[in-house]
């Protein structure tokens, strides 16, 4: 993955998961969609919150009183999609307060990621830290998509609007708010496998900014 610092646009905010470049792939990542669902498979799930998960046990993750992730039609009514999609609404969540708390080593990262994946996000979090910066804001995640492929693996395609989300310095506090453009919309092609503790894990994502079917 290419390693970016975090500018003072927040059109380069790290504000659902792992930012990669938008030609695609991190280390360890896919490229291309390779084995991943592509952005224009399956329907628009139904407004609803993010599903519970099953029996095990999932870290308990409370994010800042300044940020906020929401989940428009993250259900679908199927038990399977709906436990895929709680686990990515998990892993966003995470993802974002590792990089609130400055911590690129919260074991709840290893917890929803894996392979490329983890290394990737690890970098990405340890990378906007370093640069001195937080998020704050609200982040919309919606037009979410499944792709089942067998009983342990499934592709998420899935949109993030930016526009009120900002870049934070995290000693001053001061706020970076910038003009919302294509740009603030990203499209992220994901691929999951499924653990022994029954834990959809992402393995693979990709991005791009402005993609035409995430933009207003």
């Amino acid at each position: 993955m290419k390693r970016r610092s975090l500018p003072v646009a927040a059109a380069l905010v790290a504000t659902a998961a792992l930012l990669t470049t938008a030609c695609g792939g991190g280390s360890g990542g896919s490229k291309g969609n390779d084995g991943i669902v592509g952005a224009d498979t399956g329907d628009t799930a139904a407004s609803a919150s993010p599903s519970d998960g099953n029996a095990t046990d999932r870290p308990e993750i409370s994010l800042p009183n300044d940020l906020t992730d929401t989940f428009e039609g993250w259900k679908t009514g199927d038990a399977v999609r709906d436990a895929i999609l709680g686990d990515v609404a998990r892993r966003v969540d995470v993802t974002n307060y590792a990089i609130t708390q400055g911590d690129a080593g919260l074991p709840a990262l290893s917890f929803y990621y894996a392979g490329g994946a983890l290394a990737d996000a690890k970098d990405w979090v340890e990378s906007v830290v370093k640069d001195g910066y937080t998020i704050t804001g609200t982040n919309r995640y919606y037009n979410a998509k499944v792709d089942v492929f067998d009983s342990s693996s499934a592709g998420v395609v899935y949109c993030e609007d930016q526009g009120r989300a900002f870049a934070k310095d995290r000693k001053s506090n001061k706020v970076y708010r910038t003009e919302v453009t294509e740009k603030s919309y990203v499209l992220y092609t994901t691929r999951l496998e499924k653990n022994k503790q029954g834990v959809w894990q992402t393995t693979k994502l990709t991005s791009q900014r402005g993609h035409k079917s995430c933009t207003p």
